[in-house]
């Protein structure tokens, strides 16, 4: 009787091909949408010509139409959690405490926006949780997006965060995925086999603990938007990295594998 013979090969997951950097146009959008229901993305003040168009982060001049990034704009840090036990967002909340007294204690440091997307049975604890806080210089809105404004926001966002703690210690997170199909660099929580996705020092920074992330945040928005700083220099490895997206990759690792097996591939 023959034995069979068994083919393992990996499959790593991709980001779809609408996750990509947004441009500045389509984030002034999202920013003026988003305004219209949470308050981190309004602008803290009105332009001096009423027709003028002002998020928090940008702005549209009502003659030219062109769009702009304030100066002195908050840094846009993003996070999305499906809010079960697998996430411990205390972490995050800890380290934005740590980033808060950085700058009431004098450091050079932009106002920082942090949203945390997504639905779950931990979102009420949290949002309770973040509404004792009382920054001064960080806000924090958790929304509900609607299915094509996430990768706009992901395209639009700094900085992402990754809390996901794998239970196997071997599924890496989707997440991070789309993060880095918008370019977008990412500090994540270590786990047993994540350096498989995330290049510590390359494309983001791994953390084992709130201390850690803090000082990850100080030293990636030091000096922000700073063109020469490490978090734009993951931004440009991203770029220049040319990821598969999912359909290439399919037809590059798992079609041929189906057209070997099928009868009418060897005809």
């Amino acid at each position: 009787m023959a034995q069979a013979v068994l083919i393992a090969v990996t499959v790593y997951d991709k980001p779809a091909s609408f996750f990509k950097e947004t441009p500045l146009d389509l984030q002034h959008q999202l920013f003026m949408k988003l305004g219209r229901t949470y308050s981190a993305f309004r602008a803290s003040s009105e332009p001096s010509d009423p027709a003028t168009e002002r998020s928090a982060f940008t702005e549209r001049d009502a003659g030219s139409g062109m769009v702009t990034r304030l100066h002195g704009r908050p840094a846009l840090l993003v996070s999305s959690t499906s809010w079960t036990e697998d996430e411990d967002f205390s972490i995050l909340l800890a380290a934005l405490e740590k980033f808060e007294q950085l700058i009431l204690d004098g450091e050079s440091l932009p106002s920082l926006v942090c949203v945390i997307t997504g639905k779950g049975p931990l979102k009420e604890y949290y949002s309770r949780l973040i509404g004792q806080k009382r920054f001064q210089h960080i806000q924090v809105c958790t929304p509900w997006l609607e299915a094509e404004d996430y990768p706009l926001l992901l395209g639009s966002a700094d900085l992402g965060v990754c809390l996901h703690k794998s239970s196997s210690g071997l599924d890496l997170p989707m997440k991070v995925v789309d993060m880095f199909g918008c370019c977008l660099p990412v500090c994540a929580v270590t786990f047993q086999c994540l350096h498989e996705l995330v290049k510590h020092e390359e494309n983001g920074l791994v953390f084992k603990d709130s201390e850690e992330l803090a000082a990850q945040l100080q030293m990636l928005f030091s000096k922000f938007p700073d063109p020469a700083g490490k978090l734009n220099q993951f931004r440009k490895n991203l770029q220049e990295s040319k990821q598969l997206r999912w359909d290439e990759s399919w037809k590059q690792t798992v079609l041929p594998l189906l057209m070997d097996m099928t009868p009418w591939s060897k005809d």
